[in-house]
């Protein structure tokens, strides 16, 4: 019995043990099962959480770049205004500038020589007269006939601004374009310095002009519209002029009353000279002498319409020119251009 119930017992305390392991087996794998799911539970609720937060950071940094974009769009919309801005502004004119092409008219000087112009059919008609009174006032004309030469323009035109008085230089075509750009560009600058520009025929060719020393009108006519169209070239299409100095001057030649009908009908007008420095007369003179042949011809006259040039060959009336410019000055006349 003894070592049944010591058996039993001892069985008995085997199968208690027993038990307890499994017992205790049990729980701690249900506690491994509980951490594994809690772990996973945590997990999930993280990942969930972290999606939530990108899709609020998402939704919050959406109008931030819109923003952004509008802020940076800005800029170019003003840059792009300020450069249309200072696209349409224009260059400043220089003295050797080509006038802009304007709907503008010039006849014979630019709008600043305005001022100092003079109308040429009223001494158009004292020379035809002789007629050089003037109720006690006095005007001159200075007028260069056979430019532009690249070598005495350029001096002239240094004389005149010195002296701030304006003149009239009535071109000739051919010497303009055997000068080249820089004659071109002499009369260009003649204009835009307010001195006034007339016509003085494209060829200078008496045999053209005046067969057997009598006008040929349709061969005047071409040649004179052909300087014109030179000068419209040059200074513009808006330029004209009303002026105009036959070769050799009006009373030399034979059958002018053509020209006189013509010039009427197109208000025209031609200028000769009551004065001269005769430096195209007679032997060549220095300074001193083409001032004393300028004086001394225009002498006792109230209107003096002073016959020079500024071709080549006349360095001596550059020099001269101060010199004529002062005793007028001193003598109370007023500079004045035909136009």
């Amino acid at each position: 019995m003894r070592r049944r119930e010591n058996g039993y017992e001892r069985y008995t305390d085997r199968a208690r043990i027993s038990r307890f392991e499994r017992n205790k087996r049990r729980k701690k794998k249900i506690a491994i099962i509980s951490a594994a799911v809690l772990v996973s539970a945590i997990a999930g609720i993280a990942t969930t959480l972290a999606l939530r937060s990108d899709k609020i950071t998402v939704k919050k940094e959406q109008p931030q770049t819109e923003v952004l974009q509008q802020v940076t769009d800005k800029p170019k919309q003003q840059s792009a205004e300020e450069n249309k801005a200072e696209a349409t502004i224009a260059p400043t004119t220089t003295p050797t500038q080509k006038p802009e092409a304007t709907t503008e008219q010039w006849v014979g000087v630019n709008e600043e020589g305005k001022k100092y112009s003079y109308d040429a059919s009223i001494i158009s008609k004292k020379l035809n007269k002789y007629d050089y009174k003037n109720n006690g006032e006095k005007i001159v004309f200075l007028t260069f006939d056979d430019g532009a030469s690249t070598s005495v323009t350029p001096k002239v035109l240094d004389v005149l601004d010195q002296e701030e008085v304006k003149a009239t230089f009535f071109v000739m075509g051919s010497n303009i374009v055997s000068g080249g750009d820089k004659a071109k560009q002499l009369v260009l600058e003649e204009f835009n310095r307010g001195h006034a520009i007339a016509n003085h025929s494209y060829s200078h060719n008496y045999k053209t002009l005046y067969p057997n020393r009598t006008l040929n009108l349709k061969n005047f006519i071409k040649d004179f519209n052909k300087n014109e169209k030179l000068l419209k070239g040059i200074i513009g299409e808006g330029f004209s002029t009303r002026v105009l100095r036959c070769p050799g001057g009006f009373m030399s030649w034979k059958g002018m009353s053509e020209l006189t009908d013509y010039m009427g009908k197109n208000d025209m007008y031609s200028i000769d000279w009551n004065a001269l420095s005769k430096d195209a007369e007679g032997k060549k003179k220095n300074a001193d002498e083409l001032y004393k042949c300028a004086i001394e011809t225009a002498k006792g006259k109230e209107v003096v319409v002073l016959l020079m040039h500024d071709t080549y060959g006349k360095e001596e009336t550059a020099k001269a020119l101060p010199k004529i410019i002062k005793y007028f000055k001193k003598n109370g006349y007023e500079f004045k251009t035909l136009v």
